[in-house]
């Protein structure tokens, strides 16, 4: 690790104003960052820190949502009542993403902000146009097992590693984002993180000087919710796929279905054509199928993840069948 100047934060304009210089970085429960200090992968001048700023509050909104604040640690979110009861997707998602300890420590914002577990960005040895701009994508003829099939580029296969973000994008959440001159703005979940395209280092729409302040929730959504995880070992390991699923069927008839993806792309994959198709339909095998098609008609493997393909497929397959099983 090396030397970096420490600075506890003040307020949020005091948080904003030093972050808002290159090579400065806000840091909060530091799971992530730290590790990739130690790695040398980040090597800011500065840290920000920005524990001392309250926003850890967990709260009920007006519109009979809940606002589950940045520094909100992942444990304090997982088991709140309200997102046991309402949000169950939600709990589940983030109890599947990492151990107890971790989840005491890792925050609501900072785990919408991690970066990938990519072997190449990881590893400085390693050519990463993520990490070191036009050195190269060691994955694309490499180690590509954990990495992308969708929404890929020539610069980057690499894919977001959270779970918690998959469910808040298929529960339509909304990330705040404050900057210093207190201007604030919203950003759906499902939008606030960015594919690679010639730009793979920009992995989220924050600008310099910008801190995610809370994330808001949709007043209790009905229906069935479920969150799947595909991994390697039932211990903690990130996901091969993920799926966090919202169903409601009335009358015998899909009336609702909000589905992300986890484990596929740069980002949490929704896909709102896959609603289109559901909606309206008896569910069946064949139109689980179609559902799929859908899903992946732009899928790309890279080899050795050339398996996510049909499992992404069976996976989506079990979890609507789980869905219309529970409805029924």
């Amino acid at each position: 690790m090396r030397p970096f100047q420490y600075n506890r934060a003040r307020s949020l304009a005091d948080a904003s104003g030093i972050i808002s210089d290159k090579g400065a970085l806000a840091i909060a429960g530091g799971t992530n960052l730290l590790d990739l200090m130690k790695l040398q992968v980040e090597i800011p001048e500065q840290l920000a820190d920005i524990n001392h700023l309250g926003m850890a509050e967990i709260a009920d909104t007006e519109d009979g949502g809940l606002r589950i604040g940045a520094l909100a640690t992942n444990t304090a979110a997982a088991v709140h009542p309200r997102v046991r009861s309402d949000y169950p997707v939600l709990a589940r998602a983030i109890l599947a993403g990492a151990t107890q300890q971790l989840r005491n420590k890792a925050t609501t914002g900072g785990n919408l902000c991690q970066r990938t577990r990519c072997f190449y960005f990881t590893n400085v040895d390693q050519p990463c146009n993520k990490r070191e701009p036009g050195s190269g994508c060691g994955a694309i003829d490499g180690i590509a097992k954990l990495h992308a099939v969708l929404g890929t580029s020539d610069q980057c296969i690499a894919t977001y590693p959270g779970d918690m973000a998959v469910a808040m994008s298929a529960l339509g959440a909304v990330v705040h984002i404050a900057h210093e001159d207190g201007e604030e703005r919203t950003v759906p979940v499902a939008d606030f993180h960015c594919l690679p395209g010639d730009t793979p280092w920009r992995e989220n729409v924050l600008e310099p000087g910008e801190i995610i302040t809370a994330v808001s929730l949709p007043a209790k959504v009905a229906g069935t919710q479920i969150y799947r995880k595909v991994r390697e070992r039932s211990s903690y390991a990130f996901a091969l796929v993920s799926i966090a699923a919202i169903v409601e069927i009335k009358n015998g008839l899909f009336s609702r279905a909000d589905l992300a993806f986890g484990g596929l792309a740069h980002k949490p994959w929704h896909d709102p054509r896959i609603a289109d198709v559901l909606i309206g339909q008896v569910p069946s095998e064949k139109l689980f199928d179609e559902a799929a098609d859908i899903l992946l008609s732009g899928a790309q493997g890279f080899g050795e993840n050339d398996f996510k393909i049909p499992l992404t497929r069976r996976t989506l397959h079990a979890v609507l069948a789980q869905a219309v099983e529970q409805a029924a």
